[in-house]
């Protein structure tokens, strides 16, 4: 198994962001209807999506408050990819089509 790269260096606050998100998109990808099998699991995650998402505002709430006002989009997309988040956030997207070309980018 390949080593990881190294996690980008992240204030409290932007791990605190980065962890939030990915639990409200892993939380999406087992609602999403287009994946999912069965209503019971898509319900649960749905109802602790609630959670996660007020956690994920209260990291930028303390960020804001804190006055860290920008994100660094560069340093947070490297630590997403390095925490699996493209493959995480594919889950709560549609699909393609079976047979469909893949969609460019």
């Amino acid at each position: 198994m390949p080593e990881l790269p190294p996690l980008p260096a992240l204030t409290r606050s932007e791990g605190e962001l980065i962890d939030c998100y990915l639990e409200v998109v892993d939380l999406l990808g087992r609602i999403n209807p287009s994946r999912t099998t069965d209503t019971y699991g898509a319900l649960r995650a749905a109802q602790a999506l609630v959670g996660r998402a007020v956690a994920l505002r209260e990291a930028l709430t303390v960020m804001h408050l804190r006055g860290e006002t920008d994100l660094h989009h560069a340093t947070l997309g490297r630590a997403l990819r390095v925490l699996d988040g493209e493959r995480r956030s594919s889950l709560a997207a549609v699909p393609p089509e079976p047979g469909a070309p893949p969609a460019a980018h």
